[in-house]
């Protein structure tokens, strides 16, 4: 049987340097380029089952992952950033990278990532595409509002950006370059609306997946959580199970506190923001939503802001939903803070809006009975709607 080997892959965008040592941190494999279009063959060719492989996150890390899975005895998916803070030098070489994850490789000293399954990867993309579609939508409209500051217009009533202004965006008295800009970007707000609509429909598809199912509506029973904050909350946990506490969930997201404790100092700053960026903006944003729409949040909300301040306060409140939102997935129960005609309510309108039930072949009540009934709430005897005045 061949002596184990650490192999270590760097990873660029049209080639790949491999290096290897062995246990004793001796080079067994000088490092060598090999073309990512030749990978593959490659690594079938000189690989063995007994090697131990590890590469960096990059783009295409998760491909070249199930590429090697097959072939050696493990795959390890590394952090960037704390291999950098491992094994910074100050000579840096393609070979010398190689080697240096290799060794730590040998040394069992990697600092692994989770590796997402493939329906965690799918969800990922989605919410990431639709996060830079409304990004750009954001764009096209700060442009036109642009416009009407440099030439100090004040906007008609109602919605600036809706078909029945489109006449008078068209009838503004402006040179023709100025108007040409209008033109183009309200054809790009015509445009990413549709995109918009359509991947918010891909994301409601996801939500009645068989992987999301039984979790979607967990989060959308929570004050403030829409589909979108859901799907997106979701796609960054992946798997609730590896974060054995809330504190951990809450370090993940990047809404835990900075911390100096040295001697007989101790402080505490403000949130580190080492996580997951668009889990920590879904949170902040469903934070808004449960202190306007909750009276409970409201309530803690504004005893926060006197003491701490606004936005100190709206992230206090992130962190708790975040703590909430550990408690709700990993027990596989319902919301302390709501009650059964509000979750009804909630889960009615994520139901009707995309006629998900009729996708699963149910009538509507009955499909979000047993959405309710999977984490412990029993539905209303008599719906809101139903009654008579």
């Amino acid at each position: 049987m061949p002596e184990p080997r650490f192999v270590a892959l760097d990873v660029h965008k049209t080639y790949v340097m491999i290096g290897a040592v062995n246990s004793d941190q001796a080079i067994v494999l000088t490092p060598r380029r090999v073309a990512l279009t030749s990978l593959e063959t490659w690594c079938q060719k000189y690989l063995d089952s007994t090697d131990e492989v590890v590469l960096e996150a990059t783009t295409n890390a998760w491909h070249i992952h199930d590429m090697l899975e097959p072939l050696v005895a493990r795959v390890v998916v590394a952090h960037p950033y704390h291999v950098k803070l491992i094994a910074s030098s100050f000579v840096k070489t393609d070979k010398r990278d190689t080697l240096a994850l290799a060794r730590l490789l040998a040394a069992n000293v990697i600092p692994a990532i989770w590796v997402p399954p493939q329906h965690v990867r799918e969800l990922r993309s989605v919410v990431a595409h639709y996060h830079r579609l409304v990004a750009q939508q954001t764009a096209a409209r700060n442009r036109l509002q642009a416009v009407l500051h440099r030439h100090n217009i004040t906007p008609p009533e109602g919605g600036l950006f809706t078909a029945a202004n489109r006449d008078w965006w068209q009838a503004l008295a402006l040179t023709a370059v100025e108007q040409l800009r209008i033109q183009h970007d309200l054809a790009t707000l015509e445009h990413l609306a549709l995109q918009i609509a359509q991947t918010k429909d891909e994301l409601a598809q996801q939500s009645i997946r068989d992987e999301w199912l039984d979790l979607t509506p967990m989060l959308l029973q929570i004050p403030g959580v829409g589909l979108i904050h859901a799907m997106t909350i979701l796609s960054a946990i992946g798997e609730v199970t590896r974060f054995p506490t809330a504190k951990k969930l809450v370090g993940y997201a990047g809404l835990g506190a900075k911390v100096h404790a040295s001697g007989n100092t101790y402080r505490t700053g403000n949130i580190t923001k080492q996580g997951r960026r668009e889990l920590r903006t879904a949170l902040i944003e469903a934070a808004w939503m449960a202190v306007r729409y909750s009276p409970l949040w409201q309530a803690r909300f504004d005893k926060l802001e006197k003491r701490i301040g606004k936005m100190k306060a709206i992230t206090a409140i992130a962190r708790k939903l975040l703590i909430v939102v550990w408690h709700v997935l990993t027990k596989q129960e319902a919301d302390r803070n709501t009650t059964a005609t509000v979750t009804e309510r909630t889960l009615m309108n994520w139901s009707t809006r995309h006629r998900l039930a009729q996708q699963v072949g149910l009538k509507r009540t009955t499909f979000v009975h047993q959405r309710m009934q999977a984490f412990g709430v029993d539905p209303p005897q008599q719906r809101p709607w139903q009654r008579r005045c």
